[in-house]
């Protein structure tokens, strides 16, 4: 008979693979037939795809009226939604805006200029992302001040005023009436511990907790739900040490290796069994995560085909990787009538993308970066944003300063900065200082300030309009009263065209955002939730199911997904593992943990490839093949190596050929000045060898029969069509149309092109 638990702490240790989604629907599904209520389940996921999964799953068992009652979604939205509520407690507008990375990056920037501190030493994105670590780790501006270890340690980094800047910081975003991301984490955590009321009030409610990915949550996370299960401790955790990857973020893998400690009484349950992936990926993946000395015991294992080996492939440079990346794609695709969205290519760093990139679009494969700008964070839909934000929450000094001259209205970086100088003076917000334009004067031309008084009135009328109005009608309102569209009109490039078809794909999906809301309890469409919905969406939560292109992201991306066909590249020292990660065994252990999410990400067939040599910092390096690869038992991979002996046979009896006679020989090579040095070779590691130095020859084109019109083969830009020829003698230039490569001007003798007939 199985065991079915209901109350008291458990943990699930699920392997890769073994359905943790599919557990987390049936025990909440188990727990409301049980008689449990809905309001009173809390779940908390790292995803939003993760949670509308599971919401809808849990609606096709349970009903569609009880699951929308459910508190699920991921730690941001929850907490959000909590602190919504709560936030007038700790001085906040319930209505405060959420400040992405790059809203965080511009006011540490303006910080920075205005404290006159050197931006080569104060890097903005250093000083936000030590910033994020400190509220991660709980320490508030005052924990800072009263540790001298950490003032030592920035001062020793030659960042003596860090401390200043954190302050600064933490002070312009309460007064902006804001919060960052870690806010919505560091913030929970004051409302419970300095409010016991506010504490029992959501430990009442949320009778029944549970976790998703447990091994990746931090120690603002660990904590919060830690109060939060305190008096009930009815906590349910699923997670997988070995696939715990996100220390560089916070996450401490030591929250699920010592759940035991924190709930002494827990049951634990083992998913063992993988339903996603071939034996042959299952086990390969087993012999590398058992080198890891810091981990939970489980086996798993999995009763799917054996499945194809695991090919590991060797390229000279990465550019001939990519190409290898392409054609093995074409070749997939034709071969087994597959789809692009089946294939996915995963790196250890973004920068690795540009050489995949450049050999699918020579091949004509429609891919998708994850992890490049998404469309929220493109300039025309930010600013549009900025107005919608503006409009909620007036405090917002960034988004003022945004678009308080966009579109130009004769406000200059003077008159703003006077703005800023006064807002500080009087402790108030910019937008205060606008409405008392007139009285306060500022030394601003009475021209300027009749600017300034009109921009105040236009948000403020958007402002009435928003206590009648969706969040679709506003935006609508918005883009055609501010003139933004009819700036972008007025340009008439192509970019700006693109940009005016953004901005209406934004509309599409704020009414697409209302027609959903209109689905859920409690939910009107206003522009406040659909502020927040997106500024808590995720890349990989605007991907579609229907989007046929190859997806193309780094491994920490792809955590939580499948394919069928995944391809993991420069599988290289020093690349995979990092360079940066081999200080210590914890770090080595986190690659390794890497490197085993990566390869359970495959269904069907998993690709590892490596180079001879690669480009680093526009040198070209020998690179030394992964010790993650010699780490796999051999029976689980398929070697595809060069085979160094190979000797061409001859197909003729050499006997028919005349031998000549050295008298008549009539042309002779000339002898070499001096042999070459042999360049020195990696040690090879099982079997896979580094490849002998090649030398590329320069040969001259054959200019005979180029010209206009003809096609031509190039074994870098593929195939094109010679547009023009121009130049003499060694010169002579070539301008080829190359399609999705481009227009290309080559110099012929060194083009090598080869005439297409």
């Amino acid at each position: 008979m199985p065991t079915v638990h209901k109350d008291g702490p458990l943990m699930v240790i699920a392997g890769a693979g073994s359905g943790k989604t599919r557990v987390l629907t049936y025990r909440i599904a188990y727990l409301m037939q049980q008689g449990v209520d809905s309001f009173s389940i809390l779940a908390l996921t790292f995803t939003n795809k993760a949670a509308k999964e599971m919401k809808s799953r849990i609606a096709t068992i349970v009903g569609e009226s009880e699951a929308k009652n459910l508190w699920m979604g991921t730690f941001h939205s929850v907490f959000a939604r909590i602190l919504r509520s709560e936030a007038d407690r700790l001085g906040y507008p319930s209505n405060f805006t959420i400040y992405d990375t790059q809203d965080s990056d511009r006011l540490i920037a303006s910080i920075i200029k205005e404290m006159k501190l050197d931006k080569d030493v104060y890097k903005y994105k250093q000083i936000r992302s030590r910033i994020s670590s400190f509220k991660n780790s709980l320490i508030t501006v005052r924990a800072y001040m009263s540790h001298p270890e950490l003032i030592e340690a920035d001062r020793e980094a030659r960042r003596p005023q860090m401390g200043e800047i954190y302050k600064e910081y933490v002070d312009r975003c309460f007064k902006a009436g804001a919060m960052d991301f870690d806010d919505l984490l560091l913030k929970t955590n004051e409302l419970l511990n300095r409010f016991p009321d506010v504490l029992a009030k959501y430990q009442n409610r949320f009778r029944y907790i549970l976790v998703d990915e447990y091994q990746d949550t931090n120690q603002s996370q660990y904590l919060i739900v830690k109060a939060l299960a305190d008096r009930f401790q009815n906590v349910c955790v699923v997670g997988d040490d070995a696939q715990s990857i996100y220390a560089f973020r916070g996450a401490n893998i030591e929250n699920i290796l010592s759940f035991q400690n924190d709930y002494p009484n827990a049951t634990t349950y083992r998913l063992e069994q993988n339903y996603r992936s071939s034996q042959n990926i299952v086990k390969a993946a087993n012999s590398v995560i058992k080198h890891n000395q810091n981990k939970l015991d489980k086996n798993v294992w999995t009763e799917n085909a054996v499945g194809e080996k695991i090919i590991v492939h060797r390229s000279p440079t990465d550019g001939e990787e990519g190409r290898y990346v392409a054609s093995s794609i074409f070749e997939y695709k034709m071969q087994h009538q597959l789809h692009h969205r089946d294939f996915a290519v995963l790196y250890r760093t973004n920068a690795q993308s540009r050489a995949m990139e450049d050999a699918l679009r020579k091949r004509d494969i429609p891919y998708r970066v994850f992890g490049g700008l998404s469309f929220y964070q493109r300039k025309e839909i930010k600013d549009v944003l900025a107005y919608l934000r503006l409009i909620v929450n007036s405090k917002d000094e960034e988004s003022l300063k945004r678009v308080i001259n966009y579109p130009a209205r004769g406000i200059g970086q003077t008159t703003i900065d006077k703005l800023v100088v006064k807002a500080k003076e009087h402790d108030c917000s910019i937008f205060e200082i606008l409405e008392r334009i007139e009285e306060l004067g500022m030394g601003i031309n009475s021209g300027t300030r009749t600017k300034l008084a009109n921009f105040s009135m236009m948000i403020k009328s958007f402002q009435v309009l928003n206590e009648t109005s969706n969040a679709f009608e506003i935006a609508d309102a918005v883009t055609k009263k501010t003139g933004l569209v009819q700036a972008l009109k007025k340009d008439g490039t192509p970019e700006a065209v693109t940009r005016i078809e953004n901005i209406e794909e934004l509309l599409n999906g704020i009414k697409d955002f209302i027609d959903g809301q209109r689905e859920l309890a409690d939910m009107t469409g206003s522009l406040t939730e659909f502020l927040e919905d997106v500024a808590l969406i995720s890349d990989l939560d605007q991907g579609s199911e229907n989007d046929d292109r190859v997806s193309l992201m780094s491994i920490h991306m792809a955590k939580g997904l499948e394919f069928p066909y995944v391809f993991i590249v420069g599988m290289e020292e020093d690349l995979f593992p990092s360079a940066m990660s081999m200080n210590t065994r914890s770090e080595l252990e986190e690659e390794r943990r890497l490197f085993y999410v990566a390869l359970t990400r495959a269904e069907k067939q998993a690709i590892l490839t490596y180079t001879q040599s690669r480009y680093r910092w526009g040198k070209l390096i020998d690179a030394e093949p992964s010790r993650f690869l010699s780490e796999m038992d051999e029976a689980y991979l398929d070697v595809q190596t060069p085979d160094d002996s190979y000797q061409f046979q001859p197909l003729l009896n050499t006997d028919i050929f005349d031998t000549p006679d050295p008298n008549r020989v009539r042309f002779k090579k000339p002898p070499l000045k001096k042999a070459a040095p042999k360049a020195k070779s990696v040690p090879p590691r099982k079997n896979l060898k580094p490849i002998a130095n090649t030398t590329n020859t320069n040969d001259q084109t054959n200019v005979e029969g180029l010209s206009e019109g003809i096609k031509v083969k190039h074994s870098r830009f593929g195939t094109g069509i010679i547009v023009a020829i121009e130049g003499n003698g060694n010169d002579l230039k070539a301008e080829i149309d190359f399609g999705t490569a481009g227009v290309k001007k080559l110099l012929l003798r060194f083009a090598k092109l080869q005439i297409i007939k």
